[in-house]
């Protein structure tokens, strides 16, 4: 951790319903010798000053990972911006100026994430990662004074569009090689846990 991550918290998006994955709790399927939510814990944890998972129900489950949890403050399940929102009502409290917010899917995460989104978007301001052209809103680095806007989108406009919210408020973009492979890479489904076996077997450091 940098002198400039002792400002900055970090959350795990972990409040879904994980349809596509049949159900559950995607990031404690097993990836090698770790859960996907260990990995990413472990990736990112040096890089914050404190990290936190999101995550709704029975907290008991995430034992294993180490991490106190925040569930969202919204009812019905709203999506990943709840538990933004979730981390940066924490955040104001804590004393935290950002939140850096990653999903619970992308176990190959950069170790320079945090300092890199943090480089560009300054002390008070947003990024957003991308790759390969892609922007992967899920993974973004949010300024604790969005929290109101963010409440009044979520529950004033029922807005649960990351990509609006992002483009909403200039978010700048940081890019990613995606080769040798895509550190963004994503485990949504069955498929892509394969193929997220096949990345750990041919880059085991990934």
């Amino acid at each position: 951790m940098t002198d400039t991550d002792a400002a900055i918290m970090g959350v795990i998006l972990a409040g879904g319903l994980s349809r596509r994955m049949g159900g559950g709790d995607k990031g404690l399927s097993q990836l090698g010798d770790a859960t996907i939510l260990q990995r990413i814990a472990t990736r990112l944890r040096p890089q914050v000053a404190a990290l936190f998972l999101n995550a709704n129900g029975e907290a008991d489950r995430f034992g294993a990972i180490g991490l106190p949890v925040l569930a969202d403050g919204l009812p019905d399940f709203p999506g990943p911006l709840a538990g933004v929102l979730a981390g940066l009502d924490h955040a104001a409290e804590a004393g935290f100026a950002q939140v850096m917010a990653v999903p619970c899917d992308a176990p190959f995460l950069p170790e320079d994430l945090v300092a890199r989104l943090h480089a560009v978007a300054g002390p008070a301001g947003g990024a957003v990662a991308i790759s390969a052209g892609r922007r992967h809103p899920t993974v973004a680095l949010w300024p604790v004074r969005l929290r109101a806007a963010l409440r009044t989108a979520l529950v004033d406009e029922d807005q649960r569009r990351v990509e609006t919210i992002l483009r909403r408020h200039d978010f700048v973009e940081v890019a990613w090689p995606a080769d040798p492979f895509d550190p963004f890479a994503n485990v949504n489904d069955p498929a892509g846990m394969a193929q997220a076996e096949a990345l750990l077997a041919r880059f085991p450091a990934a």
